[in-house]
């Protein structure tokens, strides 16, 4: 993943981009009724059930809205919550309290169900040793928060993008003229580029396992579209050689079928982009 510093940058950035798209030059509802210097509160109520997340970052956006608002945490992300909870109360600026909230809403709705869908896989897995993996299968332009709420739902971030892992997957592998060539010439390139990236390699087969095992310094195995059988017998053949995860298709019915094949991890895009966001409400108290 990315570093710290980076990932702050894509907070940011996604919190900058997203006022302009909604504000504009100006919340007009907001400015022709209510008064420069009206004072409000509101409560972000639950009207569902799940993981909450992306409390940390509405403290963001009601920072860059106004540093003067206030906000009372009653739960932080993570937290199992149900109907009629509330996450915390705003309080200052009521113009400055409505130009956050759909922000507040579209983000908060959305990691909510992103952890809440997470928490289900890491439970499923419980036991096994098993880790869950995201992918970057992400909505374009926020895929920052999508990986901070996997974090939150108990899960693990894979490579962030295309710059920070190196991944060998099989039209890159079809394109080098196979396993072995696509592997060779990207220690090069790292070597030439002074570039200390981590290298999956993506195995559609038994033999492929073999040919990628031939060659040092591949840090993880993706085992992609594999039955139950076949997994068992490459994590077998793979041992402590490197790393192994299964991919492709795998869903909470067969995602502990899976794990008890002995991979280290599991990767689903449909951590973030097969769900259905949380109801949650910002109303004024």
């Amino acid at each position: 993943m990315i570093s710290k510093e980076q990932f702050d940058k894509e907070i940011a950035g996604i919190i900058s981009n997203a006022i302009r798209e909604d504000v504009g030059d100006g919340d007009h509802s907001s400015l022709a009724c209510i008064p420069h210097t009206a004072q409000g509160k509101a409560k972000l109520l639950v009207k569902d059930k799940g993981v909450i997340a992306g409390v940390e970052f509405a403290k963001m956006v009601f920072e860059y809205i106004d540093s003067d608002l206030q906000v009372e945490t009653i739960i932080n992300d993570g937290s199992t919550v149900k109907y009629g909870d509330i996450v915390f109360y705003v309080s200052g600026s009521s113009q400055s309290i409505l130009k956050a909230e759909r922000l507040v809403l579209n983000a908060m709705q959305r990691m909510s169900a992103i952890a809440t869908k997470t928490k289900q896989f890491v439970d499923l897995l419980e036991g096994t040793g098993t880790q869950i993996l995201d992918t970057r299968k992400t909505t374009p332009g926020i895929r920052a928060l999508e990986k901070w709420a996997v974090k939150i739902g108990g899960g693990q971030n894979h490579r962030f993008a295309l710059y920070d892992m190196i991944m060998l997957k099989d039209n890159h592998i079809d394109f080098a003229g196979g396993i072995t060539k696509a592997i060779d010439k990207t220690k090069q390139y790292l070597k030439d580029n002074q570039k200390d990236l981590k290298i999956i390699v993506e195995a559609r087969n038994l033999s492929e396992i073999q040919e990628i095992l031939e060659s040092e310094g591949v840090y993880r195995i993706l085992i992609d579209n594999f039955n139950y059988e076949d997994t068992k017998k490459a994590v077998a053949m793979i041992g402590n050689q490197c790393l192994t995860e299964s991919s492709g298709g795998i869903t909470e019915k067969t995602i502990r079928k899976y794990a008890e094949c002995g991979v280290d991890y599991i990767s689903s895009g449909a951590l973030t982009h097969s769900v259905y966001n949380m109801d949650l409400s910002l109303k004024a108290v």
